[in-house]
């Protein structure tokens, strides 16, 4: 199936669903970037500041950027005149960082809180009482610039669908009880973002607000 056929098959199963669809565009050429716009995609999620900074001249303004990997704070200033969310936001140190680059740009820009929901060490992210700290400081109030708005986590990766479903179900745990403690009166805190190629149905299942598909559209990198 071509990039559009994909893109429409997606956006089919999501109608009536939470989610809306994240387009992983890590290591892809302008080209099938542009191909996947023209199918209705908006949202593009990259890996690497370079590569999402050297590709957003190259496309339509309207583009939603959202930077899904790890983020070095030497690096914030890349994105910040253009980054609409970073979803990988898992210290207090690059919440002012961000916030820091968002004011020099006039900007707000949005953030998710990462979590680690995995089995597997190699993946990063915040425990809860580690979000607690964060949410519970006396700076975090004066970082007015950056919004949160939801928390993000990448599960495991296993075909074990209740090992899945359970991770799944924890990060929603995370979002609900941070969302009663610190973002009751604030509506934008509203996303949850989980579920990639393999597993998107059944973060659907549980709750996902936006899933993060890249080789089901592209197909698998070589």
């Amino acid at each position: 199936m071509s990039i559009t056929d994909n893109i429409h098959r997606l956006n089919a199963e999501l109608t009536g669903t939470a989610a809306r669809l994240c387009v992983v565009t890590k290591t892809h050429p302008v080209e099938r970037l542009q191909e996947a716009y023209e199918a209705g995609a908006r949202c593009f999620g990259e890996n690497r500041p370079q590569e999402m900074a050297s590709k957003q001249p190259e496309l339509p303004a309207d583009v939603e950027w959202h930077l899904i990997g790890q983020l070095q704070t030497n690096k914030v200033k890349l994105l910040a005149p253009f980054v609409h969310t970073i979803q990988s936001i898992d210290s207090l140190k690059l919440l002012r960082e961000i916030n820091k680059h968002a004011a020099s740009n006039n900007r707000v820009i949005n953030g998710l809180l990462q979590f680690h929901i995995a089995q597997e060490e190699t993946k990063s992210g915040l425990t809860l009482a580690e979000a607690e700290q964060i949410l519970g400081s006396p700076e975090f109030p004066s970082l007015t610039h950056v919004r949160l708005t939801g928390v993000m986590g990448v599960a495991t990766f296993t075909s074990d669908a209740e090992q899945l479903r359970r991770e799944f179900q924890l990060l929603h745990s995370y979002f609900d009880q941070l969302k009663a403690q610190y973002f009751a009166d604030s509506p934008a805190f509203c996303d949850i973002s989980m579920g990639m190629s393999g597993d998107y149905a059944l973060a659907v299942v549980e709750g996902s607000t936006l899933v993060r598909v890249g080789s089901a559209i592209f197909g698998s990198r070589g």
